[in-house]
């Protein structure tokens, strides 16, 4: 008797195991490494060409004379490839420092993002990733959809030398390299972005 019931629960306990197995192989893949993966970002080739129409927009007006200089600086490419002089990075440009764990720093990321498809050709919009890891960052670019080159800064060098230390910060740069204003109010979006440039930087681009 013992033996006619195994024999009749075997093929159930087979089939079962098959099933199991088969959802299994089902399952997604594991997300490779952010090492593995490749980078969102755009490399930084192109940080040292000025925008082909940096100039003040119509009804705009251009900054004033003054401002510091960028600091002596050069910070490696996320994407690799040569380290980036800051001071060769041309303007008119706007730089954002920002770390994966930072809350107001993933807020306005998307923002930054939109800024450097309507100001392309106009201006520059460069990140600096600091006290971070390679992969929060990575997950953030993927994530968020943040595409424009990343520097990277992970010794606080750009934030000791301004003598800053909030997060996010926001370096707003004209055409002769200059620091016209260092922005630290926390998340900022894209009207308050358009209005910035406008008033530091005498551009004109759309909210």
């Amino acid at each position: 008797m013992n033996r006619r019931l195994a024999l009749g629960i075997l093929p159930l306990l087979l089939t079962l195991a098959g099933c199991t197995s088969g959802a299994a192989d089902d399952d997604p893949a594991p997300r490779p490494a952010a090492a593995e993966r490749p980078s969102p970002f755009r490399d930084c080739s192109t940080l040292s060409t000025a925008p082909t129409a940096a100039s003040p927009g119509s009804g705009t007006t251009a900054p004033a004379a003054g401002g510091q200089a960028l600091p002596e600086l050069t910070l490696s490419c996320f994407t690799g490839g040569a380290p980036v002089a800051l001071r060769d990075v041309a303007g008119p440009a706007v730089i954002n420092v920002w770390a994966s764990w930072c809350g107001p720093c993933r807020k306005e990321l998307p923002a930054f993002q939109r800024l450097s498809e309507r100001a392309a050709g106009q201006l520059q919009v460069v990140g600096v990733n600091t006290r971070d890891s390679r992969g929060g960052a990575q997950s953030i670019g993927e994530d968020f959809g943040v595409r424009f080159p990343i520097l990277v800064d992970q010794g606080d060098a750009l934030q000791r030398e301004l003598k800053r230390s909030a997060f996010p910060l926001t370096l707003f740069v004209d055409a002769q390299g200059r620091i016209r204003h260092v922005d630290a109010t926390g998340a900022l979006d894209d009207a308050q972005l358009a209005k910035l440039v406008r008033q530091h930087l005498g551009l004109a681009v759309p909210a």
